[in-house]
């Protein structure tokens, strides 16, 4: 493909870094990662095999300063669901990543924090986000676990709770963000779907 198709996709995928998770601190490392240049970027054309999926997350992962690898398949069309199962068999063949599987179509959902997850991964492209199991395990680090005599002392207020683990409180901040924004957030990933359509129609990717 094209230096000029590959760039589109790269500035869509950007307005999504920007414009949505970064505007609304939807990951805490987003924004210094990107600045970093520590965000790898492949893109993988057509309807992938599991082989090219592998490939490129294993590419963009040896790159010595990667600590977020994203593989976008801009000309992939698939469901969520079938989008899951190659997120899972990509997991398999890269043991040593986290993978998160990010797709264009998900409707906002606000039940609960685990259940708005889709939406906040409502990226232009279907992709997979590597990340190092060495550098997840620093981030999470362990929850503090009270023992008998602490959890007398909290519930009688003389000593506080026990630290959440960093993915769960990472996912009631978004919760609350998203649920104050929810119009403004649905706006600009509309937009930038939009503008998806149209760039993509003109380079001839769809």
């Amino acid at each position: 493909m094209t230096a000029a198709k590959s760039a589109e996709v790269r500035r869509i995928l950007h307005r999504y870094l920007v414009e949505v998770v970064e505007e609304y601190d939807l990951c805490p490392w987003a924004k210094s990662s990107r600045l970093a240049g520590e965000v790898a970027i492949e893109i993988v054309w057509g309807t992938p095999s599991l082989d090219a999926w592998t490939f490129a997350a294993r590419a963009a992962l040896d790159l010595p300063s990667t600590r977020v690898a994203m593989i976008v398949a801009p000309q992939l069309a698939i469901s969520r669901d079938a989008f899951r199962a190659i997120r899972d068999a990509v997991a398999a063949a890269v043991p040593t990543a986290g993978v998160a599987h990010f797709h264009p179509d998900a409707a906002l959902d606000l039940a609960t924090p685990s259940r708005l997850v889709p939406f906040l991964r409502r990226a232009p492209d279907p992709l997979l986000q590597l990340v190092p199991l060495a550098l997840l395990d620093d981030v999470r680090g362990a929850p503090s676990i009270a023992d008998l005599a602490q959890q007398a002392q909290i519930l009688t207020g003389q000593a506080a709770p026990p630290r959440e683990d960093v993915a769960t409180r990472i996912a009631r901040v978004n919760h609350a963000t998203v649920a104050a924004n929810a119009e403004d957030i649905t706006r600009v990933l509309d937009d930038i779907a939009a503008d998806r359509a149209a760039s993509y129609a003109r380079h001839g990717m769809q």
